[in-house]
């Protein structure tokens, strides 16, 4: 049911593309007009052996060098790129393919990112996109992708925080948008609730999305199909599964989005808040960590380059103690059922628990029949 829910709710939302497979699009089209092909609308696969048929907006040729660009359309799941043309700058070289920045394009100033320090931020998909694009047309090119208006248009993105300049990201792992109504994915959750309701369960496994879901699998050992994906909305989750009359609730997610919860924001995604680093801070400032520590975490990026600085100085878990503490009362300040959480980086190996983990597992494993 909770499946045909969300068919249909994607059904009436429709999905878009990303910089990435505008990206590869465009590089493919400039490509065929290097050759002599004129594309008004140009075809690429996507990294799932599907393809995309994208219009092309611009056809140049100058000195040897195609240029062509595809307009992003973000369907029904529009956002500030929404509009933008992605543009590609072709030319043949003796071997190879080489994928660089040009005008609006950011560059990366911090360790952490997809792409290293001084890279363009062309991030690993949509460059293996522009690459198998490109293949489809025989040669060896040079590829500049470009987006008028981005070094602006980046200062309304997330960009300058994580240390990106300059331009915007060329960004996906799909090439798809996939629309996300709110109203819709709360929807969903709420049916795939009352379906493991129905199913008979008393303990709800929440998880945020895949990360959350592989690793109850692959390292708690639980199945497959007993969680519940809730997605940035975990306030709003835990709301529903108190309501439903779940006896118990146990979250399990990366612990970059999870530490969240330990300055009480229920609402993951980062354009609602971020406030990593500072909850970081704060629980060393409670740990009693040297101020000159928790300096370094302020010019972090992600929460594994701050469990590094942690684990070096050799104070990783009394910060992370204080930190679920401090998870475990925001949770149960939300609702009134025994809860938990489990918070893990695959990076560092590592996980964490509140207090009412171990207890809600053991029922979870009672549940059904000890077999997990």
């Amino acid at each position: 049911m909770a499946i045909l829910l969300y068919v249909w709710c994607m059904q009436m939302l429709r999905k878009g593309y990303t910089t990435g497979a505008c990206a590869a699009g465009a590089a493919k089209a400039a490509a065929l007009l290097l050759h002599g092909e004129h594309a008004e609308n140009v075809s690429i696969p996507l990294p799932d052996g599907k393809r995309l048929t994208m219009p092309v907006s611009v056809h140049i040729m100058r000195n040897g060098t195609a240029e062509c660009a595809v307009v992003k359309d973000s369907g029904d799941d529009p956002d500030v790129t929404n509009g933008i043309a992605v543009h590609a700058e072709v030319t043949e070289i003796p071997h190879g393919i080489e994928i660089l920045g040009g005008e609006g394009i950011g560059r990366v100033t911090k360790p952490g990112l997809d792409q290293p320090v001084g890279a363009w931020a062309i991030n690993s998909v949509p460059r293996k996109m522009i690459a198998a694009a490109l293949a489809e047309v025989k040669g060896n090119f040079r590829v500049v992708i470009s987006v008028p208006g981005g070094k602006e248009l980046a200062k309304r993105t997330y960009n300058p925080h994580l240390g990106i300049l300059g331009g915007i990201s060329i960004i996906g792992t799909t090439g798809i948008v996939e629309p996300m109504s709110t109203s819709a994915l709360i929807a969903t959750i709420r049916t795939e609730m009352k379906m493991r309701r129905a199913e008979g369960k008393k303990i709800l496994l929440l998880t945020p999305g895949n990360y959350g879901h592989t690793y109850l699998h692959d390292v708690m050992k639980l199945p497959t199909d007993c969680d519940v994906q809730c997605s940035n909305f975990i306030g709003e989750a835990l709301d529903m599964a108190e309501e439903m009359g779940f006896s118990g609730i146990v979250l399990v997610g990366h612990a970059g989005k999870l530490i969240k919860l330990g300055a009480g924001i229920m609402n993951t995604h980062s354009h609602v808040a971020d406030g990593r680093m500072e909850t970081l801070v704060t629980c060393g400032v409670l740990a009693g960590v040297n101020g000159n520590i928790l300096r370094k975490l302020t010019e972090c990026i992600t929460t594994d380059a701050a469990f590094a600085i942690l684990e070096e100085e050799d104070c990783l878990k009394k910060v992370m103690d204080v930190a679920v503490q401090r998870i475990d009362m925001h949770l149960k300040k939300r609702v009134h059922v025994p809860v938990g959480a489990v918070l893990f980086s695959t990076k560092m190996v590592k996980s964490w628990q509140t207090a009412d983990v171990g207890m809600l597992l053991r029922k979870i494993r009672t549940e059904n029949g000890g077999s997990v």
